[in-house]
C-alpha cells in the first residue's frame, strides 16, 4: 500500500531578505491527520516558512509543496483545501461579525453553520457588532471560527491564540481543535506555529524546532517524551562531584541534582544508585522542556 500525498513538503526550502537568510536550507514533512507543531523563537523563520506555504512569498531556493501542488502554480486549488489563521488579523472595519461571516463562507464551497453557531456561542461574539470595535481577542476568535466553519483539509495557524485569554485559549485548543481533528481523523491536518507549546502537549503528534532559520530537531512527540528524561536525586549530604557520563546536563542545589538525559536515563539512574541516593526519581520531558533545552540537547551524544 502506498504512502498517502503529504499534506506539507518543504525541501531544502532557503528564504533570503537581502544578505539574511530568513530560512535556510529546511526540510520538513507533515502527513495527513497529524497535528504538527512548528516550535521556534521570535525571528526563527515560522512567518516567513508559512508564508511560502501560502505564496505570499516566493522561495529564494528550494520547494514547497501543499497536497502535492505547487502553491504558486495551482495556488487556488492548494488554498480552497486549507484555512490560514495569522499572527496578527484584521477585516473590513464596516462589517459586522454576521457580515464578516457571510462574506468568509461566500468563498467556501462547504460551511458548517452549526459550528458557526455554537463557537459564536462559546465566545460570546455578537453578530451584530461592527469589526471596527472587536478588541484583539476577539478578532482572533472570529478568525478562528471562519477558519474552523469551512472544515478544510488543513489548518494553518500562526500563533492562534495569541490574542485569547487563559480560559479561552484552553477551551479553544482542548475543544474547538481537538473537535474539528476527531471530525475527520484521517483527513483533517493542523499545522501550528506557537510560543505556547505547553498548551498544545496533548495535542501534539509531531514537531519541529528551528533556529535561525534551520531545523534544529524534528521528532514524533511521543518518542521525544521517550528520549528526553529529567532525572532527579536527593543525597543526605551534597555530593561531590560525580562521574556522570552521558548526562547533557547537571545542576546541583544543595543536596539536590537535576539532570537532563538525551537516550542514556537508564544507564545514569544505574551509575547514580551506586552513590546510594536518599530519593531517585526519572520524568519525561515535556515538549516545552525539550524546546527550551533543544539546542543543549542536540550537542550532546544521542
Amino acid at each position: 500500500m502506498s504512502e498517502p500525498t503529504p499534506v506539507i513538503e518543504i525541501k531544502d526550502l532557503t528564504r533570503r531578505y537581502g544578505k539574511l537568510d530568513a530560512v535556510n536550507g529546511l526540510s520538513l514533512t507533515v502527513k495527513p491527520g497529524r497535528c504538527y507543531g512548528f516550535f521556534g523563537r521570535n525571528g526563527a523563520g515560522k512567518t516567513t516558512t508559512i508564508k511560502c506555504l501560502l505564496n505570499l512569498l516566493r522561495p529564494t531556493s528550494g520547494s514547497v509543496r501543499v497536497f502535492g501542488l505547487d502553491p504558486q502554480k495551482d495556488e487556488v486549488a492548494v488554498k480552497s483545501r486549507l484555512a490560514y489563521v495569522p499572527d496578527a488579523v484584521a477585516f473590513y472595519p464596516w462589517m459586522t461579525v454576521r457580515d464578516t461571516l457571510d462574506y468568509l463562507a461566500s468563498f467556501r464551497t462547504n460551511w458548517n453553520h452549526d459550528t458557526e453557531a455554537d463557537l459564536l456561542r462559546r465566545f460570546g461574539l455578537n453578530a451584530d457588532q461592527k469589526a471596527s470595535t472587536l478588541s484583539k481577542g476577539q478578532k482572533t476568535q472570529l478568525a478562528l471560527i471562519g477558519a474552523i466553519c469551512p472544515e478544510p483539509e488543513l489548518l494553518l495557524l500562526d500563533e492562534p491564540t495569541s490574542g485569547l485569554d487563559p480560559i479561552v485559549r484552553r477551551e479553544f485548543i482542548e475543544t474547538v481543535i481537538g473537535a474539528y481533528q476527531s471530525g475527520d481523523p484521517e483527513r483533517r491536518t493542523v499545522f501550528v506555529s506557537t510560543h505556547l507549546i505547553s498548551e498544545f502537549e496533548g495535542l501534539i503528534d509531531e514537531f519541529t524546532i528551528i533556529e535561525e532559520g534551520r531545523e534544529l530537531l524534528t521528532m514524533n512527540a511521543d518518542a521525544a517524551r521517550d528520549r528526553f528524561r529529567k532525572i532527579r536525586a536527593r543525597f543526605a549530604t551534597p555530593p561531590v562531584k560525580l562521574d556522570l557520563p552521558g548526562a547533557v546536563s547537571v545542576k546541583q542545589t544543595g543536596r539536590e541534582l537535576e539532570i537532563l538525559a538525551n537516550g542514556s536515563s537508564e544507564e545514569l539512574i544505574a551509575k547514580l544508585k551506586t552513590y546510594q541516593p536518599e530519593d531517585l526519581r526519572m520524568e519525561s520531558l515535556s515538549l516545552e522542556e525539550i524546546f527550551v533545552a533543544a539546542k543543549t540537547l542536540m550537542q550532546s551524544k544521542s
